[in-house]
Parts: C-alpha cells; structure tokens; sequence
C-alpha cells in the first residue's frame, strides 16, 4: 500500500510537467477525438429543432451546453459548419480541452466566472461584433456549482443583443463518470439524442429583476431539456449544486473514512 502511494505521488510529479506542455496537449487532444469520431459514426443520430442550429451556426450567438453534456458537440458543430469560439479554463486541462475544440474547428478565448472574466467578456464581445462568429460556453463550467447557469452568458447576450441557443445531448449507451459535473461519455452504437433550444434574448435594458427572471427560465429549461432527454433512456437524475472543490473533498472524507474502518478491523 505504501509503494503504490509512493508510486502515484511519484507518476503524478512526472506527468503534471509533461501535461503542461503545449505539444502534448496537442497529441492528447489528437487521440481524444478519435473515439469521439468513432462514436460518432457508429451511432444513430437525431437532432430536434435542427432548423434553428442552421439559422444561427454561422452567425453571432451564444451557444449554451452543460458542462457534462459536452461530447459531443464537437461532431455537430463541425458537421455543422459552425464558426465559433469556446470560452475555456486557463488550467491546463482547459487548454488541453480547447485543442481538442480546435480539432472540430472551434477556437478558443481564455477565462472563466472567477479568473480572467472582465478579459472573457471583452474579447467575446469583440468577436460577437465582427458578425460572423459566436461563443461557445458552459453555463456552469469550468468548477460549477453544476446545472446552474451563471451570469457569462447573459452578459454577451445582453451587451451585444444576439440570442443564447441552448444545446443538450444525450445518449442510449452511456458511461456516467464519477464528477462533479456527472460527465457523460457516448459508447459506440448508441443512440444519440439531441436537441436545440429556441433562440433567448436578453434586452440591452433589461432590469436586474428581468435579468434575473430571464436567467432563471433559462436554467429552467436547460435543466428540463437534459431530464427529458435522459428519461428516454431512464439515466440517473443528475444533481444539482455540485462543485469541483466540494466534490473532491467528499471523496477525500469518504477515502478517509473507508481508511479508518479498515484499521479499526
């Protein structure tokens, strides 16, 4: 038990230098969209509302996926024809997912709702404005709390007046990941299930009341489109609320505890 947890502190010290390389990340990223494509590609798939991807794929827009419910997207907007920027985490697993992005033909602006956000907003406005891309985010990304939208995307909607598309997939066969975000990993052959929301405006003077109430239906509905889509396949109800931080510290206390019992016996 001692040498394995010497071992991983050791391989853990080898590896967070190496993940930080940009090469690297290019080269991870490069075999993390294989069995993306392959999934892809083995499975069916149906697209509700599809018309409304199509008006606004290729125009300024902000288009909203759950931090969880982001594999996908890749494929469609590429096959899409979309052009578009996604809003990424300086964190070098953030960097590492914007190159996986760029594979599918998105860029990438940095930041986040905590670091870097002033920056985010104004370069994603300045991109809005040029009127022939949009912004990718997720509304709960990247730590959380998950299912809710925080305030980014309202902002780019309500400061350049183009609309928040809201997107969700889901899937028959499915791998749930163990996070706080409850990531969810399409299998090969599966069913893939996706739908696009209507077009939401936010009023360049709306109210903080009226933004609050429009943020609100937003997450609403984001929240009922993913528990529809998962009901068709009856997936476990994904929580609210969780965060990267809280998340983490939950296994922790329970890896301690499981410590304790076992020496207790």
């Amino acid at each position: 038990m001692i040498k394995n947890k010497k071992f991983r502190k050791w391989w853990k010290k080898f590896w967070q230098p190496i993940l930080g390389l940009g090469i690297f990340q290019w080269i991870i990223a490069a075999f993390m969209a294989i069995p993306i494509w392959f999934v892809y590609f083995t499975s069916k798939k149906q697209v509700s509302n599809i018309d409304v991807f199509y008006k606004y794929c290729k125009k300024p827009a902000v288009f909203v996926v759950w931090h969880g419910r982001s594999m996908m997207f890749g494929p469609i907007a590429f096959l899409g024809g979309m052009r578009a920027y996604v809003v990424a985490s300086r964190h070098k697993d953030g960097r590492m997912m914007a190159k996986l992005q760029h594979l599918f033909g998105i860029r990438a602006i940095y930041g986040s709702t905590h670091k870097g956000g002033v920056s985010v907003l104004r370069q994603g406005l300045r991109i809005l404005s040029q009127g022939k891309y949009g912004i990718c985010m997720s509304p709960d990304g990247p730590g959380g709390p998950s299912l809710r939208v925080q305030d980014g995307a309202m902002y780019f909607a309500k400061m350049s007046g183009v609309p928040i598309i809201p997107i969700c997939y889901t899937c028959s066969r499915a791998w749930i990941q163990e996070r706080w975000d409850r990531y969810l990993v399409a299998l090969p052959f599966s069913k893939i299930v996706c739908n696009i929301g209507n077009p939401v405006f936010v009023p360049k003077r709306a109210t903080p009341q009226e933004f609050e109430e429009i943020r609100k239906n937003l997450e609403d509905f984001m929240v009922k489109q993913m528990r529809e889509l998962d009901a068709q396949f009856n997936l476990p109800v994904a929580e609210q609320d969780l965060t990267s931080s809280e998340f983490k510290r939950k296994r922790r206390e329970e890896a301690a505890a499981k410590k304790q019992l076992k020496k207790g016996k």
